[in-house]
């Protein structure tokens, strides 16, 4: 077994990022939390220059590590929604604490970064 392996195994923090490095996968998470059930479309508008192709990539990722749920209704068309899981809701104070972390680092680097225009600020998790 690589090394590197073994260190996944035991490290919670390279656990942590392993599960939640990937592109968008931090911002489909977000906008998942704020929200009971999101469809597919919906969350593609609001993440913004994410490409479906992407999209269904992250989201079957995250799926396969329980943090967002799939379901499935049987209409026709068919209904398909996105949701956090329980384990998946335990990372929504992580992610305040990012935002909070974000906006303050933006204050103390005095920079005028461009907000995307899709970009949630201040939300209040519960």
């Amino acid at each position: 077994m690589a090394k590197s392996a073994i260190i996944h195994e035991v490290c919670p923090i390279a656990q942590g990022i392993n599960i939640l490095s990937g592109k968008w996968k931090l911002q489909i998470i977000w906008f998942l939390s704020l929200k009971q059930t999101t469809r597919f479309n919906e969350l593609q508008k609001s993440i913004g220059n994410i490409t479906t192709k992407t999209l269904t990539q992250q989201l079957r990722e995250l799926e396969e590590q329980k943090v967002v749920k799939r379901t499935i209704y049987p209409e026709v068309p068919p209904k398909v929604e996105y949701s956090l899981t329980e384990i998946g809701e335990t990372l929504r104070p992580i992610l305040k604490a990012l935002n909070d972390w974000g906006l303050h680092y933006m204050d103390l680097a005095n920079q005028d970064i461009p907000l995307e225009e899709n970009t949630i600020q201040n939300i209040e998790l519960e």
